[in-house]
Order: structure tokens, then C-alpha cells, then sequence
């Protein structure tokens, strides 16, 4: 169980931290949810009546919509695009999709390699992009969760403040939707471009997202 532990660390302290938060976000959207109703002269809903609303919803899918986006970009900018001296980036004559012998596929593939990688045809070409069709597809479904529990969200609103409800597609087409999805994509993109950019002069030693704290600031694509 130790060694388990040890082997699947990573997974095991982001999993219980993203349990935490999400539990502490039903929380503390719960509590100023009731004030807000109580100050509109509404009647609190319970924990559960507000896990289940459109307005925990689209909170929670905003933000992951905004997190697959960036990785998704990432991912896919990184297979052509290099940033000299980044060890965020690989190295300045490496951009592209490289060859089957630097990707293990194929005839080049080992014994232990994944079974679609010995292959070749539809399969391999899917097993070998399986990663940007994964993180783009939570990424649309994220957006769409988005995109429809703000329309619920928003009628809601406009339901209390006398005002008519709008279609879906109105909805994505408004200022308040772009607003909220904008304000994720920014911050996401800005802590992207600060972790290429910072880790060229700034290290962690010890950390796979740092190079060897005495590599030259212009060495490019080396982890520590």
C-alpha cells in the first residue's frame, strides 16, 4: 500500500485537493447564494437543491472548461512551436511530430510499448493524438455545461427581475457569457506564458518543470 502510495503520489495529492476545493466551492457558493436569496425577500435552498443548480454549474464548468483549453492548446502549440531556452518547450531543431523512430511506433516500437502503437493505420494515427482528442472533447463538454446552465442561470435571473427568459443561442451570443469565459481564458493563458517565459531565468530544484538549477539560461528543452 506504501509503495502504491509512493508510485501514484502525483495523482493521489491533486485528486484530494480538487475533491477539497470543489467541496469547499459548494460550501461558500451555498452560504452567499442564501444571502443573496434571503436579501431578495427568496426563501434559502438546501446543500443539495444548490449542488444540483444552474448556478453551481456553471461556476464549476467555467473554470474547467478554461483549464482543458489551456492544456489543449498547450499540448498541440508545443508539437510545432519552441521557446529558446524554456524547458517548457523542446529543443529549437526538434518541432514537429517527429519520426516513428523517435515516437516508438511501429517497427520501432518496443515490447511493453501500448498495443496501438505496434500498429499501423487509423489505429496508431488515433492512439498517437489520443491525448488532444481526449483534453479537446472535456473541453467542448465543459463549454456546452457551461453554455447551458448560464442560459439557466441567467432566465433565472431575469425570470426574478420581471424581465423575459432568453434562448440558448442568445445566450452564448451575449456579453454575460463571453464575459465569464473570457475572464478564465486570460488567466489561463497568462500563467502559461509566464511558466515558458519565467522558467528560462528562474529554477526549482528538484522539480521536472524547472531545468538544473546551473543549466545556462539558453539551454532549451532539459529538465532537472
Amino acid at each position: 500500500m506504501k509503495t502504491w502510495m509512493h508510485h501514484n503520489g502525483l495523482g493521489l495529492f491533486f485528486g484530494t485537493i480538487f475533491i477539497l476545493a470543489l467541496a469547499g466551492q459548494a460550501l461558500t457558493g451555498h452560504a452567499l447564494f442564501n444571502q443573496e436569496q434571503v436579501a431578495a425577500g427568496l426563501d434559502p435552498i438546501t446543500l443539495g437543491q444548490y449542488v444540483l443548480s444552474s448556478s453551481f454549474g456553471v461556476d464549476v464548468a467555467e473554470n474547467w472548461q478554461s483549464e482543458y483549453l489551456q492544456f489543449l492548446l498547450y499540448i498541440s502549440v508545443t508539437i510545432w512551436l519552441v521557446q529558446k531556452g524554456s524547458p517548457e518547450s523542446k529543443k529549437l531543431d526538434q518541432s514537429g511530430p517527429g519520426t516513428d523512430k523517435d515516437q516508438l511506433v511501429g517497427q520501432y516500437a518496443h515490447l511493453d510499448s501500448p498495443a496501438w502503437a505496434r500498429v499501423h493505420g487509423w489505429r496508431q494515427h488515433l492512439y498517437g493524438n489520443s491525448l488532444v482528442l481526449a483534453m479537446g472533447g472535456i473541453f467542448f463538454l465543459s463549454w456546452l455545461a457551461q453554455s447551458v446552465a448560464g442560459a439557466s442561470a441567467f432566465n433565472e435571473q431575469q425570470l426574478q427581475d420581471l424581465q423575459a427568459p432568453i434562448s440558448w443561442a442568445l445566450y452564448v451570443a451575449s456579453p454575460e457569457f463571453w464575459n465569464r469565459t473570457l475572464q478564465n481564458w486570460q488567466s489561463e493563458f497568462l500563467a502559461v506564458g509566464s511558466m515558458v517565459v519565467l522558467s528560462i531565468y528562474l529554477r526549482q530544484r528538484g522539480s521536472p518543470e524547472s531545468k538544473p538549477v546551473g543549466s545556462s539560461h539558453e539551454t532549451t528543452g532539459t529538465t532537472g
